[in-house]
């Protein structure tokens, strides 16, 4: 995709709201990082309460997947997950809006020679990210790292669209972007031995994927990590950014390639990727998205273990001329 261009129709009137929310969200990315850490866990704190549906859908994540957890327990990993999950925007503000150097001096990186002795082999690498909390600021540290090429969606709000690529690529001069249904193209991009960033870990639904166990329960699993890796001629290489719990900043570690991964058989291969995540979650488990639907699609039969949830009503995108 082209680099993201500034257009004269992302400055009329019913943009203006959106532009002055993110000038706040800049601003408030400059306050000292312990400050935006307090401010981000009053904002989940606000969150747990005004945001009813969401709180539901973690909560039976929650009892899906921690069923040895007592109900105080659970209770509080709620607590901290919805804490983490405002963290997350203050985070993004830092990834969009401060400087390289700055973020520098917050991570510890580990690993990270074994990734870049692949690309100077020129190997194509399947960067695998999962989706905690810290997923937008993870990005950001590994573009920095490494020359980077993402996948994309567009957002339905052109200006918040056009911040969102310009937050994203600052850090990936050399990087490129991929719409998400580009499967050519990246897989082009691997084969010419790039690293691309792959997330893996939501439900997409089961056209592309096949139910495999997660936390013990079935979840519909994409496939496409098999056949990047497999037709891309990729290794797939998992990496997690952890938040540390003293404020102290963050520890970004770069996992040995995934070695079974293409294995021939993309149930198994299914199976040893969501074996993975889980083991990744379950050392940090409060700060994973537990408020995304993971087992929306259920097998023929299953119980939606979602029910009553409101879902929300999609809206028709406007697009700026």
């Amino acid at each position: 995709m082209e680099k993201p261009r500034f257009r004269a129709a992302l400055l009329r009137p019913r943009y203006w709201l959106t532009w002055l929310l993110f000038v706040l969200w800049f601003l408030v990315a400059q306050l000292p990082y312990r400050w935006q850490l307090h401010m981000g866990r009053g904002i989940g704190r606000a969150m747990l309460r005004f945001a009813p549906n969401r709180r539901t859908i973690a909560e039976r994540n929650l009892a899906l997947c921690f069923p040895e957890l007592s109900q105080a327990q659970r209770m509080h990993l709620l607590h901290r997950n919805f804490e983490s999950s405002g963290i997350a925007l203050m985070e993004t503000g830092m990834a969009w809006f401060r400087s390289a150097r700055w973020l520098r001096r917050r991570v510890a990186i580990e690993g990270l020679e074994s990734l870049q002795a692949l690309q100077a082999e020129g190997r194509g690498v399947l960067l695998m990210a999962m989706h905690f909390t810290t997923l937008e600021l993870g990005a950001a540290l590994m573009g920095m790292s490494i020359t980077l090429d993402g996948m994309y969606r567009p957002h339905k709000n052109p200006v918040y669209d056009y911040m969102q690529r310009k937050g994203r690529e600052r850090h990936t001069a050399d990087g490129c972007v991929y719409q998400r249904k580009d499967v050519r193209g990246v897989l082009r991009a691997l084969q010419r031995g790039r690293a691309v960033w792959y997330a893996p870990d939501q439900d997409y639904g089961i056209k592309q994927g096949v139910f495999a166990p997660f936390f013990g329960a079935p979840a519909a699993t994409v496939t496409g990590t098999s056949r990047f890796a497999r037709v891309g001629r990729a290794e797939v290489v998992p990496y997690m950014v952890t938040r540390l719990d003293d404020g102290g900043g963050y520890r970004l570690k770069v996992y040995p390639p995934l070695d079974q991964v293409p294995s021939g058989d993309e149930q198994r291969d299914a199976v040893l990727v969501n074996q993975f995540i889980e083991a990744r979650i379950r050392e940090a488990p409060e700060q994973y998205m537990w408020v995304h639907r993971r087992f929306k699609t259920r097998p023929e039969g299953a119980a939606n273990i979602y029910e009553g949830v409101r879902k929300k009503k999609k809206k028709r995108r406007r697009v700026a001329t």
